[in-house]
């Protein structure tokens, strides 16, 4: 089972290598690099695994003994494909939500379907963002801003059973469903003016 852990942030912002930390989740190989490496270029910490049961491994909320423990990483942010053998990314979205310790961390689900039905199925069970596939740059920064001014809990996947944590839920995260290059940025489509609307 691949896990791959990159810490890549900003030398001069010691607050961004400190605090923000992403937890990518999708079963292709290319499409975790493509997510992988905007995160980089957004000065995240990235760490990305090909399923949801290895995400929640590494937050410790599976079963096994032989979870994996990444020592002094926190987790702000979790992006999960949507569909994935196995589980799911609604699945794991679920399991997160339900959980007493981890279901104020933010979680972005990623999809190459704009369906209004699933956007609004995610949006319900407590995502705070749906993006559509590819994953512009643009996305992943006003993810970052976000984040940083909604003042987003640390997880830390060894402490989950011994911590709560509160998130500002007056501040929500962008959506953003747009499915043009990575780094361009366009005014909103009728397709996604429907699904923000579906959002409201």
């Amino acid at each position: 089972m691949e896990t791959t852990t990159t810490l890549c942030c900003d030398p001069t912002n010691s607050a961004d290598c400190k605090e923000l930390h992403v937890l990518a989740v999708d079963d292709s190989n290319i499409d975790r690099k493509v997510i992988q490496k905007l995160l980089q270029i957004s000065s995240f910490k990235v760490t990305v695994v090909e399923s949801g049961t290895r995400a929640l491994q590494y937050l410790g909320l599976d079963e096994e003994k032989n979870s994996t423990r990444f020592d002094d990483l926190k987790v702000n942010l979790i992006m999960t494909d949507y569909s994935m053998p196995g589980m799911t990314g609604f699945e794991l979205l679920k399991k997160i939500k339900n959980s007493s310790t981890l279901r104020e961390i933010p979680v972005v689900i990623m999809s190459s379907e704009n369906s209004v039905t699933r956007i609004d199925r995610c949006l319900e069970e407590g995502a705070e963002d749906y993006l559509l596939k590819p994953v512009k740059l643009s996305d992943v920064r006003r993810l970052k801003d976000a984040i940083l001014k909604s003042g987003a809990p640390e997880i830390d996947p060894i402490q989950t059973k011994k911590r709560k944590y509160r998130l500002d839920q007056s501040s929500k995260l962008p959506t953003s469903i747009d499915c043009h290059d990575l780094t361009s940025s366009s005014p909103d489509s009728p397709q996604q003016s429907v699904a923000k609307r579906a959002r409201l």
